[in-house]
């Protein structure tokens, strides 16, 4: 990567989840209606967002292959999702979703992506999309397969299991510090 003045112009990023870690993991959310965020949301990615991270979502979204939404709903969702955040001060960068599932009701969705977690297809599209420094990276998620999905990115993984996401995201940024 290119440098100005000797300084690296890659930036570390923390990759998030979606269910479970930005918002209730209530089953298939896929319209804002059902959409509850987590407490601290807004106030953790502003802290990452101000500790010069990039911000990105990395969300399984089987709902589509289920039936259960479109990826229009999903779109409109994450549009009205990313303002709310703004106006709270707060910035998403940049997000992947992975709307397959093998054993999808809507043909077109049946399949064993590599962008379904615990695989690293979203976070190695993003890595190689946007200057990140991965040394530095990490993600929260929910669940064991996003753990997966980050230990076979190469970044760091922090299993968030409920509670304020702006305390566990200072609890995160104190331990990336450390290392």
């Amino acid at each position: 990567m290119a440098t100005a003045a000797g300084v690296s112009l890659r930036k570390p990023a923390a990759f998030l989840d979606r269910d479970g870690v930005i918002n209730h993991d209530d089953g298939y959310v896929g319209t804002s209606d059902r959409f509850r965020f987590m407490p601290g949301a807004a106030a953790a990615i502003r802290r990452l967002n101000d500790a010069g991270y990039l911000v990105f979502i990395a969300s399984n979204q089987s709902g589509i292959a289920r039936g259960l939404f479109t990826e229009d709903d999903l779109i409109k969702l994450h549009g009205w999702m990313l303002s709310e955040f703004a106006a709270l001060g707060a910035r998403i960068d940049d997000a992947r979703y992975c709307p397959f599932h093998p054993e999808a009701k809507i043909a077109g969705y049946a399949w064993d992506s590599d962008l379904r977690k615990p695989r690293p297809g979203m976070l190695l599209d993003l890595i190689g999309n946007w200057p990140v420094e991965r040394a530095k990276s990490f993600l929260i998620g929910d669940k064991e397969i996003d753990m997966a999905a980050a230990r076979a990115a190469g970044i760091t993984g922090y299993l968030f299991t409920g509670g304020d996401l702006d305390a566990f995201v200072a609890g995160c940024l104190a331990k990336q510090a450390a290392r």
